[in-house]
Parts: C-alpha cells; sequence; structure tokens
C-alpha cells in the first residue's frame, strides 16, 4: 500500500511538473493578432501625479489579464485551448494515408466521428477557455469611454473644468503595449452659498434644528458624494422625526456655478429643494406637504392567518397595545409587548420599525413579521397592524457531517435536535440534542486503537430577555437583542487522550448593542472532567514514557529491580504499564532508588505532568466575552475585527473557603466533591484584518495574545483550557500540539503551556474558477509562565524570549464550494527555535519535511 502511495505521489509531481513546463512554455502572443497589441498596464496620471487609487483604477474598462505573481496563468491558460479543434483533429486524421482507415476498423466510422466531438477532442479546448482567459487587446473606443469616466469622476470631485487624453506605449517586444491616462484637473469648484427650498413648514423646522449636522458646509469643495451622504442623512432625520412616507427622492440640489470661467475664486451656490410627496403612480406632487404623524392605534395579531377572517378574533389591551388572536392566547402579552417599539402616541420613528423587525425575528417564534401603517386623511394620525404568524410549535435538525480536527485526520459525525419554541408562553426555546461521531486519528493507520468515538447531548433554554432577580432594562434595552441562555450537557469520547467523560452547566447572557458589536457573559460555566482511563497515560504519551524508560535502562542489570519491568528477561526491557512505570518514578522521587540530580529532576517534572494530566478537573468559571466585526455583508472583502475575552474561574469557591472547611489532597488543595478545583485568571485579544487590494485578491492578517494564570489553589492551567501551537488553523509548518513549548523539541505528544503569541498572514489570489490559490507566514510559539514548570527552555523570560517565535511559509490551494472551502496547505518550517544556531533557519524546507494540512473553509 505504502509503495502504491509513492507511485502515485511520485506521479502526481511527474505530471505536475510537466503541467508547469507546458504552461511556462507558452508564448503569451499566441492569440493576438498582426495588427493588434496586447494590454499590459494601465497608469492613470493627475496633474503629473501618479494614482493607485484602487477606487479610480477600476474605472478604466480594459484591464490587462490578471496573473499569479506577475506570471498570466489564465491567459496562457486559454492560450493551450485549439481555436477549431474538430479540424485539428481532422487534419492529425488524415495526416496518414491509413490512420483513418485503422481506426475505423478498430473502433467504427460513427464512433470516429464522435470522437472529433469527444472532451478529449473538443471538451478540453472548451473547458480551458471557460477557465482561463483571453487576451486583452487594446481597443480605442474602450479607451476613449475610460477616459470620459475618470473625467466624470473627477467631475463629481469639483474639478468641473478637468481635461484628458491618453498614450499608447508600445513595449520593446511586439504586440505588446501600455496605457496611460492623464488628467489635468484645473481648479476646484467651493460652495459659496447654500439656500433652501422646503415646501413642507414641518420639515422645514425639522430641518432647521439640526442644520449644523449639515454636511454641506460654505467654502468646502464640491464632492458629489457629500450630496448623497446628505440626502441620506436628511431622509434618516425626517423618517426618525415622524414623517414615515418621506421618500430620499423628495430631495434634489440645484448647482449655480459658471464653468466657463477659470479663476482662483471658483464658486458655485447650492439650493436645497425638498419637494411635496409624489406616489409611485402620481407624476405630479399631491397637494398635501409632508406632515409628523403619531402612533393612533397599535394592533398585534398574535395568530395571524392570511387566509383568516380577522373579523372574529378575540383581543385584550396591553399596556395600550391591542392584542387580537384565536381560541386562547398562547403568548404571555409582556412578552409581545416587549418585542415591540412603537408607543401609542408618540411620533413615528423609522429606528422603532426597524427595531421592532429585529426583536421578532430573534425570539425564533414567528416568522418574519409584516408591518404596516395607514395613516388617517390628516396624514398626521396612523394606526399600525404588526401581522404575526406563529412558526412550529415543535422541529427537528438532522445533520451529518464530514469533519476534520486537529487530532482526527477525518471524521463522520451525526447530530439530531429538537427544538421547542414558545414554551412557558413568553417566546422561550427549548433545544434538546444529540450527537456522535467516529473518526481516525492523524496517523493514519486503520488499528482499532486509532479509531475515535464520541457521545454526547445537550439541553439547552433560551429566554429573549436577561433573566435575573432585578431589571436591567435601562442598561441593556430590548432593541439589543438580549438573551439568556442555559445549557446543561455531557461527552463521551474514546481514544482521545485518556478518554474523557465531561459534564457541564452553562448559565450566560448576550446582547447586540449594534449589528456590529456583540458582548457574552457566561455568568456561570461549570466543568467536570472525568479522565476514564488515566492507567493508560504512558501509552498516550509515549515521548513521556520514553524519556523515564531511558532512565530505568541504567537499572536493568539488577535482578531486584525487575518487578519495574514488562519482560525482565527480554534483551532490551521496558518498564512495565502503568504499575512498574508508578513504581519507579515513586522510588526514585522517595529516594529508594538512586539517580542524579539532572535525572531526579526529569523524573520529577514527568511525575508532575503524569499527575497534572491524569487528575480530574472541576472548573467554576465565568468570563465576559466582547466582539466587533466591521464586515457590512458577505461579500465584503476589506474588513476588520477584535474579540477580546477575560475569564476568572475558582474565585468564589476560593471565598467561600473561609466559610466552608474544604478537605484537602496530600498536596493542600482544596476539594470540592473529591476534586481540586482549578483558580486562575486568564485573558485573551484576537485581531483579523483584511485588505480587499482588487482583483478578487486578499491580504488576510490576524495576531492572537492570550496569558493563564494560575493562582492560589492550582499551580497549573487545566489541559482543556491551556493553548497549544501548530494545526491547520494556526502554525501550518507544525502538527498540532507538536510545536513548543520555547525552544524545546517536541518533548511531550501533546504539548501545551499558558502562554500563547501568533501572528499569521496569508495572500489569497485567484487561479482559475473556483480554485484560489495562498501565499503564507506563521509565526509564533507557546509558553509557560507564573506556573510549575522548571524547564528553562520552556519558560517565557521577557524580550529574550521572543527569540523563540517559530516562523512557518508556505503555499496553500483552496477549492469553493459555495457553502463552504476545502482547503489544502503545504507548510514549511522557516526558523525553528527547537534547533540550535544557523540550523534554525530553512532546516525543514523540502517537501520530504513539509507539513501538509486539509481544513475547512479559511483559517481566518
Amino acid at each position: 500500500m505504502k509503495g502504491s502511495l509513492g507511485l502515485m505521489c511520485n506521479g502526481a509531481k511527474i505530471g505536475l511538473l510537466f503541467l508547469l513546463l507546458i504552461i511556462s512554455g507558452c508564448n503569451t502572443l499566441k492569440k493576438v493578432g498582426e495588427d493588434e497589441l496586447l494590454l499590459t498596464k494601465n497608469s492613470i496620471v493627475v496633474d503629473d501625479e501618479k494614482v493607485g487609487n484602487s477606487e479610480i483604477k477600476s474605472l478604466v474598462t480594459q484591464q490587462p489579464n490578471s496573473n499569479v505573481l506577475g506570471y498570466p496563468l489564465k491567459l496562457n491558460l486559454y492560450n493551450l485551448a485549439k481555436e477549431n479543434p474538430d479540424s485539428t483533429f481532422q487534419d492529425w486524421l488524415n495526416r496518414k494515408e491509413k490512420r483513418e482507415k485503422r481506426l475505423n476498423n478498430l473502433l467504427s466510422k460513427k464512433q470516429v466521428n464522435r470522437l472529433s466531438e469527444s472532451f478529449i477532442v473538443k471538451g478540453a479546448s472548451e473547458f480551458l477557455k471557460r477557465i482561463g482567459e483571453p487576451p486583452v487587446i487594446i481597443d480605442t473606443a474602450e479607451t476613449n469611454k475610460s477616459i470620459n469616466k475618470l473625467k466624470a469622476y473627477y467631475n463629481s470631485k469639483g474639478y468641473f473644468n478637468n481635461t484628458g487624453d491618453y498614450e499608447i506605449v508600445e513595449g520593446n517586444q511586439n504586440k505588446k503595449a501600455k496605457i496611460t491616462y492623464n488628467i489635468t484637473l484645473n481648479k476646484p469648484f467651493i460652495v459659496d452659498t447654500v439656500q433652501k427650498n422646503i415646501t413642507s413648514p414641518e420639515l422645514d423646522s425639522i430641518y432647521g434644528k439640526n442644520a449644523k449636522q449639515s454636511l454641506i458646509k460654505k467654502g468646502e469643495q464640491f464632492d458629489l458624494d457629500i450630496f448623497t451622504l446628505e440626502r441620506e442623512r436628511l431622509t434618516t432625520l425626517f423618517r426618525n422625526s415622524g414623517v414615515y412616507n418621506f421618500q430620499e427622492s423628495s430631495i434634489n440640489y440645484d448647482i449655480l456655478r459658471d464653468t466657463t470661467l477659470i479663476s482662483d475664486d471658483q464658486l458655485m451656490d447650492v439650493k436645497l429643494n425638498i419637494n411635496k410627496f409624489r406616489s409611485s403612480t402620481d407624476s405630479t406632487d399631491t397637494s398635501t406637504p409632508y406632515k409628523v404623524a403619531r402612533l393612533r392605534k397599535i394592533n398585534i395579531y398574535a395568530d395571524y392567518d392570511i387566509n383568516g377572517d380577522t373579523d372574529t378574533l378575540k383581543s385584550i389591551v396591553h399596556e395600550n397595545y391591542n392584542i387580537y388572536y384565536s381560541g386562547k392566547l398562547r403568548y404571555k402579552p409582556q412578552a409581545l409587548a416587549d418585542a415591540i417599539f412603537f408607543e401609542k402616541d408618540s411620533v413615528y420613528r423609522d429606528l422603532d420599525r426597524i427595531r421592532t423587525y429585529r426583536q421578532i425575528t430573534n425570539l425564533n417564534t414567528f416568522k418574519y413579521p409584516n408591518i404596516e401603517f395607514i395613516p388617517d386623511s390628516t396624514q398626521t394620525q396612523l394606526e399600525s397592524n404588526i401581522y404575526l404568524a406563529a412558526k412550529p410549535k415543535y422541529s427537528l435538525n438532522l445533520n451529518f457531517d464530514v469533519t476534520h480536527s486537529n487530532i482526527q485526520q477525518v471524521g463522520t459525525a451525526f447530530s439530531a435536535s429538537v427544538i421547542t419554541r414558545n414554551v412557558f408562553g413568553g417566546a422561550e426555546t427549548l433545544n434538546v440534542s444529540a450527537r456522535g461521531s467516529i473518526g481516525l486519528l492523524s496517523d493514519g493507520s486503520l488499528s482499532d486503537d486509532n479509531f475515535t468515538s464520541e457521545l454526547g447531548g445537550d439541553v439547552t433554554i433560551t429566554f429573549p430577555r436577561i433573566w435575573l432577580p432585578f431589571n436591567t432594562e435601562n442598561i441593556i434595552p430590548h432593541y439589543m437583542l438580549p438573551q439568556s441562555r442555559l445549557s446543561a450537557g455531557t461527552n463521551f469520547q474514546r481514544n482521545i487522550g485518556l478518554d474523557k467523560q465531561s459534564l457541564n452547566a452553562v448559565l450566560s447572557y448576550n446582547w447586540s448593542p449594534t449589528d456590529r458589536l456583540k458582548n457574552n457573559i457566561e455568568l456561570l460555566n461549570v466543568e467536570f472532567v472525568r479522565n476514564v482511563n488515566p492507567d493508560n497515560f504512558y501509552n498516550v504519551y509515549s515521548n513521556t514514557f520514553s524519556s523515564l524508560d531511558e532512565i530505568a535502562d541504567d537499572f536493568q542489570n539488577d535482578s531486584e529491580n525487575a518487578s519495574y519491568f514488562e519482560d525482565f528477561s527480554a534483551d532490551e526491557p521496558t518498564l512495565d504499564i502503568p504499575e512498574g512505570a508508578n513504581s519507579f518514578a515513586s522510588d526514585i522521587l522517595n529516594n529508594l532508588l538512586q539517580v542524579s540530580d539532572e535525572q531526579f529532576d526529569e523524573v520529577n517534572s514527568i511525575e508532575e505532568r503524569r499527575r497534572r494530566l491524569t487528575e480530574n478537573n472541576l472548573i467554576f468559571a465565568s468570563n465576559f466575552t466582547h466582539t466587533k466585526n466591521s464586515k457590512s455583508d458577505i461579500n465584503d472583502l476589506d474588513f476588520y475585527q477584535y474579540r477580546i475575552k477575560l475569564e476568572s474561574a475558582g474565585g468564589m469557591l476560593a471565598l467561600l473557603a473561609n466559610i466552608i472547611p474544604y478537605n484537602k489532597n496530600d498536596i493542600e488543595q482544596n476539594l470540592v466533591f473529591s476534586v481540586p478545583f482549578s483558580q486562575y485568571v486568564k485573558t485573551e485579544f484576537d485581531y483579523i484584518r483584511h485588505w480587499d487590494i482588487g482583483g478578487s485578491q486578499v491580504i488576510a492578517l490576524r495576531s492572537f495574545s492570550g496569558l493563564a494564570i494560575p493562582y492560589g489553589n492550582s499551580d497549573n492551567i487545566p489541559f482543556v483550557r491551556s493553548y497549544f501551537a501548530g494545526g491547520s488553523n494556526d502554525n501550518r509548518a507544525w502538527n498540532a500540539y507538536e510545536l513548543g513549548p520555547g525552544s524545546t523539541d517536541n518533548i511531550n505528544d501533546f504539548n501545551e503551556a499558558n502562554l500563547k503569541l501568533a501572528l499569521n498572514i496569508e495572500y489569497r489570489f485567484p487561479i482559475a474558477g473556483d480554485v484560489k490559490g495562498a501565499l503564507f507566514a506563521d509565526a509564533g510559539n507557546i509558553w509557560n509562565v507564573f506556573d510549575n514548570e522548571t524547564n528553562p527552555d520552556a519558560i517565557f523570560n521577557g524580550f529574550s524570549s521572543l527569540g523563540d517565535i517559530a516562523l512557518g511559509t508556505g503555499l496553500g490551494l483552496r477549492y469553493d464550494f459555495t457553502f463552504f472551502v476545502f482547503r489544502l496547505d503545504v507548510g514549511f518550517k522557516t526558523y525553528n527555535p527547537a534547533k540550535i544556531g544557523s540550523n534554525r533557519w530553512f532546516d525543514g524546507y523540502n517537501l520530504k519535511k513539509a507539513v501538509f494540512n486539509i481544513g475547512i473553509n479559511y483559517p481566518f
């Protein structure tokens, strides 16, 4: 099997090399005619200065063929396609006298004719054309369009007297040329006076009260974008001041200027016009100007049926809301009232309408609501009808996934959940879920010990409000979409570490002050982790066992030590797991066996690690997480996001030690339910920035820093809350848990620590169709600090330890399946802090030592 895989890999490498040779040998001018010029570059020069602004450069209609690191890959793929593949096939067929006859005898005449239409002959060329790009031939008609678009752009910036032309510069190679666009701006026009003509007295009053916020100011240069923003500002202002039907199209500007004069004081007069309301079916203004309206009546239809009769519904009045329903009212009136931000007799605000939509949707109890406003004859009183159609009381969700993680090479997961809505009548949601998975460990062998399994379940109830014994509405209003969650769950793992069973319970609150800001408080996060198979420690952590077994080599020749070994009569006996290894370490630490000071320290470190990783964990924690994401929508490629997290564990239990006499273990740790509780503080900061550099190319950056400090009842951080380095979403030149701590060389099977620094940067670019490429550099490491670690190579000692930051570089391929992205990254160890001197640089920079990472979606 290994031999077959090796042949396949070598064949793939040879095939890839052959393809690269073919593509690199392509002539980019292959399909450029004699009298044509291939566009290689555009330059825009404004007042003798070159412009690099991507927005302005995008105004040029014709753009050079795209490239990957300067190489026109798509153009050369297109050039590989045959123009007339069927005629080329016929030429080949008739090139030798008996070739067609032999093919007809071998296949049949009909099959030979079909061969000319096959993918091999015709389909391959069509495929290459589809994923490639035809050569961009300079077209002066398109060039003139570009000049006009550039002039129009600078017109919109106040340079009404600008002029423009272009120059085609042929290169040293025939059939290649660059285009330089030259724009002369001349003097800009400046806003001199701003006048207004507002037909509605009420709009005029609102405008006057907010005139200081106007974006159009005397003495500033004309900019059409500013005028557009001012129209949007006024529309928002009026619609939030009672004018429910105000239309942005009612706003226009008269610009008075003389473009024939070019002087030092080119001034312009601006006149703001706000017309009367104009309906979509009427081309003239109505006789009634815009008016401020108030909510006269608010009706909530809690069981709306589009085919039902609203006249037969029952009704109640709650806090001036008229609630209509059929049969029995299934919802608490207060729960409905809290979701509506209109109030009777209040001035209409569009912001209240938007918030009402968001809150009703956030309840997860109703389908998307329908809200209408019916004015009276005076246009000053509104009746609001809010139609709420309930979602099904129960719903079942089933999911099947193929998974990949830092531990599992591949896995399958199945989950099922039952959702119950409006559990207690207050729009609460109950979610009962179960999940199971099996997977193959990362070493890839197919033995039973390398298959993992996981089984778990959770019960979660969500309340659409902050669930506390006191009122929090003044601090966290309903428009922030507050939620409280109470969950409990359990999880069983097999062949992952020491086989774990965990129980957890969480009480959390989350709210969103804006669409881009989110806050989450876990007031109580309790987790109990039980190691089901602690005797398997030395089998799982084989590196640790090897270190202990190496020390035991000095005691192989004395028969009195036979009890430590599995087979003392063997040529090279090994320690017996677990009794022999545990007894050997214990006897050394109790000075029953004599070893060197260095060996004693190493055994002490091994025993401390075994105790730490095999003992059960009890974590009582609270944390706060604040996130911000500037991404406007799924297609926004230029954004940033950050996450700040603060966590504290064990503090409350430690305070209770003065009241409750805890039991203690042999190292004086306080015990709760016979388990020492963890005590630490932890903080994290995660920052991501994406830059859109045009042509579907993105530069992505991520930085992460995290620190967890044990104190009081703990001298280390629980494994489940510690940090590791390496893996497909971290430093891709190392496998998960292989890097660090510090300058240590993978001394443990799962290396982790309590301080982490990471910095990743990635250049993403399109290759062909849905295939994307990436070049990346990953830097970072983990260290121990303020805990019980004694190895100086693993401890962070200030700025000098920054020399232990590892660097991995590499490249990747990604295929976009629309719903997810499949990712393959190859990482090379560029700077390895575990090496010495010059060996740290580029020691593992070859395919044999490369790390191949498979991932789903982008790493950041």
